[in-house]
């Protein structure tokens, strides 16, 4: 099977002539025969462009294949900008289903009740992607919604494409010469754990609920309300917005939205939700974006499609805002001992060399428009760079990467001009010092108070079993010396114990005095703090009797 769709692959890309993208030296094979058999292909697709083909032929191989187009559509800078609009279609303009088979999923879904829990339903769909398409419908309360149901059939044919995939993933960590540290199984399965998210629609509701809570009344991004009664795997409702396409610039110009604001909002939610909620949306192609046109100097951002959403383990985010803030104030040298630190790249990496090259890269693109910077000639450089140094590419990072691309596409489009240096650090400094900083700490600091003193009260006897755990029975000759070492050891004990309750008396005084707390147990007491600090003197007095 897997042979057969590489066979399908490679005859839909010669029958459609897809020559454009794939450059004749290549040193993989596949390329060269492309190259050799097009010419020899139907002419039946001659009248179509270059950018028309290539979007037929992507659409023809499937959900896959389609989100390769939807990447490229944002990218005029890596393609010409003829293919680049035309493949712009494929982000919401694929060819729908009958009204006959998405009735019949819409029916399966709600178990029959489509015609008392709707009093009317579009037949026409509103906007068909690669995986689902959009309804405009009207629920019996009178509320405007839009139903969004799974393409039938579509689990089988992402999964035979991902098999597809493994298999070249296998074949290359075999022969592939290595450079860059990827495992391309790895890579493979976390994209096969993202595209199979997609087909759960209950989960991409609950995916929009969170980012809704998170950017509850904000001015900035608005997220549509969710109907959960109408929610299942295979189809969700959710509340129907109206704006305009961040894509349709002439509606845009025609209602004065301020580009250059829209685009730093852009930048500013984007760090909002990686660095403070650390939930975000990752699928931010145009087709998913719409503008609230009603406060045009101060547009709000609609967001639409949350199948893909991503997050980092809290290691991986510290260390990427950490090497951003090192990023922005050109602090190469930082950048390469977080590098090291973070075990992205092996401990005996010789730190200036690292500096070095890490400089040679960033430094021409600072004090230069976004129009003068691409994002994408920056990985190529970065992937180069890890040759050398075994950089080890981490698979958490794929989808950040992709919204970073998707991001500079749009940014692009927006406002050319965006100095996106000076518009991202005085954001991302902000967010760093709510989020990062002392103040923060304390906070979780008190929060953590009560569990810890739980714990520290056990600690004695938690102790006292591990000590029993380990007694044995001593040779007749040794229980002298075994006997002073316990005596010892329950003096150090005492000291201990008495030693952990004044450090816990300590922070809680501190805490108290900082904070000002809340009305709880220990904050009702008169002048708790300097209760607390005595507590630590006499115990730490204790502590140091012999």
């Amino acid at each position: 099977m897997k042979l057969i769709r590489l066979f399908i692959i490679l005859r839909t890309l010669v029958a459609y002539r897809v020559t454009n993208l794939l450059p004749i030296n290549s040193t993989l094979g596949w390329h060269k025969l492309i190259h050799l058999l097009a010419p020899f292909a139907p002419l039946r697709h001659l009248h179509l462009s270059d950018g028309q083909r290539l979007r037929t032929a992507l659409e023809k191989l499937g959900p896959i294949f389609i989100k390769l187009g939807q990447t490229l559509s944002t990218r005029p800078d890596l393609i010409p900008v003829e293919i680049a609009k035309a493949l712009e279609k494929l982000q919401d303009d694929v060819e729908p289903i009958s009204w006959s088979e998405a009735k019949a999923v819409i029916d399966a879904g709600l178990n029959g009740q489509a015609e008392t829990a709707f009093q009317h339903i579009e037949e026409q769909a509103l906007a068909s992607a690669s995986i689902a398409q959009v309804h405009a419908a009207t629920l019996a309360n009178g509320d405007d919604v839009v139903i969004k149901i799974l393409r039938p059939g579509i689990g089988k044919k992402i999964t035979r494409d991902v098999a597809l995939m493994k298999h070249l993933a296998a074949f290359a960590d075999r022969f592939l010469s290595p450079g860059v540290q990827v495992d391309h199984v790895e890579i493979v399965e976390e994209f096969e754990k993202t595209i199979h998210d997609e087909l759960d629609l209950q989960r991409e509701a609950a995916n929009a609920s969170v980012l809704r809570k998170h950017f509850n009344d904000s001015k900035d991004l608005y997220i549509p309300k969710i109907y959960w009664d109408h929610c299942k795997t295979q189809i969700m409702v959710q509340e129907r917005i109206h704006g305009i396409s961040i894509k349709d610039f002439d509606a845009l110009r025609a209602a004065n939205i301020n580009f250059e604001a829209l685009a730093e909002k852009g930048l500013n939610i984007f760090y909002t939700q990686v660095f403070r909620d650390n939930f975000f949306h990752a699928d931010m192609h145009p087709g998913n974006i719409f503008i609230n046109p009603d406060n045009p100097e101060d547009p709000q951002i609609i967001l639409l499609d949350f199948g893909i959403c991503g997050s980092l383990p809290k290691g991986h985010r510290v260390d990427l805002a950490n090497n951003f803030m090192a990023f922005f104030k050109q602090d190469y040298r930082r950048i390469a001992e977080l590098h090291i630190e973070s075990g992205w790249v092996p401990e005996d990496t010789n730190l200036e060399d690292l500096e070095a090259a890490t400089r040679t890269i960033c430094e021409p693109y600072f004090s230069r428009p976004i129009e003068e910077i691409s994002f994408g000639e920056v990985m190529l450089k970065t992937f180069q760079m890890a040759k050398r140094f075994q950089l080890i590419i981490q698979p958490e990072f794929i989808l950040l990467q992709k919204t970073l691309l998707n991001i500079e596409g749009l940014g692009r489009q927006l406002y050319p001009q965006l100095d996106i240096w000076q518009s991202s650090e005085p954001v991302l400094r902000d967010i760093m010092k709510n989020h990062y900083g002392s103040q923060n700490a304390m906070k979780k600091i008190k929060q953590n108070l009560p569990k810890w003193l739980d714990q520290l009260a056990e600690a004695p006897q938690m102790f006292n079993q591990l000590l029993a755990q380990q007694v044995k029975p001593l040779p007749r000759h040794m229980k002298l010396a075994a006997q002073k070492a316990e005596q010892k050891a329950n003096r150090d004990k005492r000291q201990n114990r008495c030693t952990l309750l004044a450090a816990g008396a300590l922070i809680s005084g501190t805490v108290l005095l900082n904070q000002g707390g809340s009305a709880s147990l220990i904050e009702s007491l008169p002048n708790s703090s300097l209760v607390f600090y005595a507590i630590s003197a006499v115990l730490a007095l204790w502590s140091m009797k012999k």
